[in-house]
């Protein structure tokens, strides 16, 4: 039988039946767009208070984002401001942002605001809604950007605060030259009605902003903040972890969802061999839905609790998770303990269990079930980024926690790889460095992106410029990105071409329609954190003591990636060093120092203990000695410093450190 149409002459339908099949197309049509039908700044506020909604799909829309990123590969993604902008106008003012139809935007970062002023054209796009200047937008002085949607630490400065519009937007800054950027946005399906923006919210406007503050302020958060009324269950059970075992942490054989689960005490998945596992499957699916070191699941870096974020971490003595977690007909959550290869495992306490259940089954047509894709990269894989995602299906993506350990001593060059996300086919963002992604900034300077931090949707999991290592974590809640077939999201390690040799580890939180087409398990070969035998230190991170008179001026003297650190001593002067974090063992230290015609004489201590022989930093020209092999020390949890003490001499009292270098012996 030929199919109708294909050389099969019909009558045209009638009146009624073309009426008929009008109203059962409307039918079907009609959810899809209903969807997003209505969007106002309430009910965009509502998904940064709500998890619940985090499963649902939001169809047919478009995730995308503006930056500065370098359009030809290169490194210059806002340090000259030749891309940091569109297009200039007439007046020489830029326009940073711009978008047509109806949509939101979600995000605004950049590490590098200034005292110009940034003009905000909605719907109207010939006079702006509002003018702000631009530091205002994260400095909490002017409502509603006001924290903790708007805020800066880390050395980003970012705003959550959503800006929804109808028609169109754009963004005019209104300086003659501006840096690095993002603007993340969300565009609607037309037809979507959108409430204005306005800057003078009504009661409810506030009330939701204020319940944001609330809850995201709040220390020790639980889950009945989250569902404080939902007749949900909460299953205990307590477990005594031996290596070799798999032990049922919750199984179920109908429809319902998981709400949250906890797992204490929080220290029991600390350790550098991550030997923990936890696997979650859905529906009999063959491919598990999560399956990776506890650790890495719940943000711990390099063996160490670390991320503290709204939605899942740790804090006090429990790690948790409260991603909503939908099933159709069976769920299975296990922890496996796996045996070590050689030698025996330390006993661990008795792991206490918690989990919020409920029997509201996901519903296929409006929501995504919820994976975790775990991917390690030892080494990462030259000319090639690192995958944080790369699936089939329609979902959208809402976390990422990195581990990122820089494979050569020294400084963390390889945080300079930009982030890119292809959603069906089509490049929608490319970010600008790697803790730009995480919205900080300016990696190895003091009070910026030096050290851990935690914040609601994003934060630092470690720096350590010793270990060469770092590591961040986001969430995307209402900026979350929604693929209708495809994604890959990536981030490069390096500035370009992926050269940087590193070991990446990450794992990405996202919703689906459809399992991964596979996983590869964790093993005691895959699991293990890496400890480099090479050790830098560098001055402008040291937490330096002095005895003595004192004088220091930071200088960028050479291409060590920081600053030098350059002395004027008085007679008998000392600086002690810290090495606190350093293993316990015995270490070869060389320096790399300065030689001056003005240069004194130094020697190394440890504590009381003389451990090297005196040296002269004198020389006829300035000179740098890059590797001066000076002495051993030992290092214990007693004795962790090192001291420097100076003789002057003839006005000979002058020194300058490029680096402290350990290396294991």
């Amino acid at each position: 039988m030929k199919a109708p149409g294909i050389g099969v002459r019909q009558r045209p339908p009638s009146f009624l039946q073309s009426l008929f099949y009008l109203i059962l197309f409307c039918s079907f049509a009609v959810p899809l767009a209903a969807q997003q039908s209505s969007v106002t700044f309430r009910s965009l506020l509502t998904e940064m208070l709500n998890p619940s909604s985090l499963p649902a799909y939001q169809t047919n829309t478009i995730c995308a984002q503006t930056s500065s990123y370098d359009r030809t590969g290169g490194n210059d993604d806002g340090f000259s401001g030749k891309y940091s902008f569109l297009r200039m106008n007439p007046d020489s003012t830029l326009v940073i942002f711009e978008a047509d139809g109806p949509g939101v935007i979600n995000r605004i970062w950049t590490p590098t605001p200034s005292d110009d002023s940034l003009a905000f054209y909605i719907d109207d796009l010939a006079t702006p809604a509002f003018t702000i200047n631009y530091r205002d937008l994260f400095s909490g002085k002017v409502f509603p950007f006001v924290p903790p949607l708007c805020s800066n630490q880390l050395g980003g400065f970012y705003c959550y605060l959503p800006i929804p519009f109808q028609s169109g937007c754009k963004i005019v800054y209104k300086g003659k030259r501006t840096q690095f950027y993002q603007i993340q946005y969300r565009q609607y399906p037309a037809g979507t009605k959108v409430g204005k923006f306005h800057l003078a919210l009504n009661a409810d406007e506030k009330a939701a902003l204020e319940n944001i503050r609330t809850l995201w302020t709040k220390d020790n958060r639980k889950w009945q903040d989250f569902y404080p009324e939902t007749g949900a269950k909460y299953i205990r059970q307590s477990i005594q972890p031996e290596p070799g075992k798999t032990y049922s942490l919750f199984q179920s054989r109908k429809g319902g969802r998981i709400l949250g689960f906890e797992l204490s005490p929080a220290t029991a998945f600390e350790g550098l061999a991550k030997q923990m596992d936890l696997r979650i499957t859905w529906d009999d699916e063959k491919v598990p839905a999560v399956y990776c070191p506890v650790a890495d699941f719940f943000g711990y870096a390099f063996g160490k609790a670390s991320m503290n974020s709204l939605l899942i971490g740790s804090g006090g003595e429990r790690a948790y998770c409260y991603f909503p977690m939908p099933y159709d007909r069976s769920a299975k959550i296990e922890l496996i303990f796996r045996a070590p290869d050689e030698g025996e495992f330390p006993a661990l306490p008795a792991i206490q269990v918690g989990i919020l259940t409920s029997n509201e089954a996901r519903n296929p047509q409006t929501e995504g079930k919820f994976y975790a894709h775990w991917n390690r990269n030892n080494p990462a894989i030259e000319g090639q980024p690192h995958v944080f995602l790369q699936t089939g299906g329609r979902g959208h993506y809402v976390g990422t926690a990195l581990q990122a350990q820089g494979l050569e001593p020294g400084m963390t060059y390889f945080f300079e790889g930009d982030d890119s996300t292809v959603v069906d086919g089509t490049l929608r963002m490319h970010g600008t460095g790697s803790e730009d992604y995480f919205n900080g900034g300016w990696y190895a300077l003091p009070d910026r992106w030096d050290a851990a931090m935690s914040l609601p949707l994003s934060g630092a999991l470690d720096y350590s410029l010793p270990f060469c290592r770092t590591g961040g974590y986001r969430l995307f809640l209402s900026d979350k990105i929604s693929f209708e077939k495809n994604i890959f999201h990536s981030i490069e390690h390096g500035p370009e071409g992926n050269r940087a040799p590193g070991d990446y580890t990450s794992v990405a939180w996202y919703y689906c329609d459809r399992p991964p087409a596979g996983a590869e398990p964790p093993t005691n070969a895959t699991t293990g954190v890496y400890l480099p035998d090479t050790l830098m230190l560098f001055p402008q991170l040291l937490q330096m003591v002095i005895r003595g008179e004192v004088a220091v001026k930071p200088a960028w003297l050479y291409p060590i990636g920081g600053d030098s650190f350059l002395f004027t001593v008085g007679n008998n002067a000392a600086i002690r060093i810290p090495l606190e974090g350093v293993p316990a063992g015995t270490y070869r230290l060389t320096l790399d120092y300065i030689k001056d015609p003005a240069g004194c004489e130094f020697s190394v201590w440890q504590r009381q203990t003389q451990v090297s022989e005196w040296l002269d930093a004198n020389n006829p020209t300035r000179e740098r000695d890059q590797k001066a092999d000076l002495c051993t020390v030992k290092i214990d949890p007693l004795v962790n410093t090192v001291t420097l003490r100076f003789r002057t001499r003839d006005g000979r009292d002058w020194f300058g450190l490029n680096r402290l270098i350990l290396v294991r012996e």
